[in-house]
């Protein structure tokens, strides 16, 4: 028996080995494990701060492209303002024009109406004197007749 007790004791010495090796390869895979994991999470911050850096990048870009399109809506703005006051003067200028235009065109057709008036009262004696006059007179009657014409166009040609 003193074998058998002997042959078991170095059994389990032998077993204690095995048993340590195996603790040793299990502790080793564990450490190894432990090593990539804090290796995975430091490149996991790693990653997390680069995007970090990258996204406040992106916010400082798109302030800058924000403010430079306000400026250029303040201008923009403030171009349209100086065009719309001078509409309202072009505007204003023309409203005068044409009633001057349609005082004169009032004043043509009186004088015209005068003439054929005159002419038709018997105020003229003669055709001669009649034809000397009018070729005498400052308004000569080809252009008497004609009336003053204008549009809005003909005002933004100067």
């Amino acid at each position: 028996m003193a074998t058998s007790s002997g042959n078991s004791s170095i059994q389990n010495s032998g077993s204690s080995e095995e048993d340590l090796q195996v603790l040793m390869v299990v502790d080793e895979r564990k450490r190894k494990r432990m090593q990539s994991n804090r290796e995975s999470a430091r490149r996991s911050r790693m990653r997390k701060q680069k995007h970090l850096d990258d996204l406040i990048g992106q916010v400082t870009q798109m302030k800058k492209e924000n403010s430079n399109i306000l400026s250029s809506i303040n201008i923009t703005t403030a171009q349209y303002g100086n065009v719309e006051a001078e509409n309202c003067v072009l505007r204003a200028q023309m409203m005068e024009l044409s009633q001057r235009l349609q005082s004169l065109n009032e004043i043509l057709s009186y004088i015209n109406s005068n003439n054929v008036n005159n002419m038709n009262n018997g105020v003229f004696d003669d055709f001669q004197i009649c034809s000397e006059t009018m070729m005498n007179n400052s308004w000569n009657m080809m252009y008497v007749n004609q009336p003053i014409m204008s549009n809005a166009d003909m005002l933004y040609q100067y």
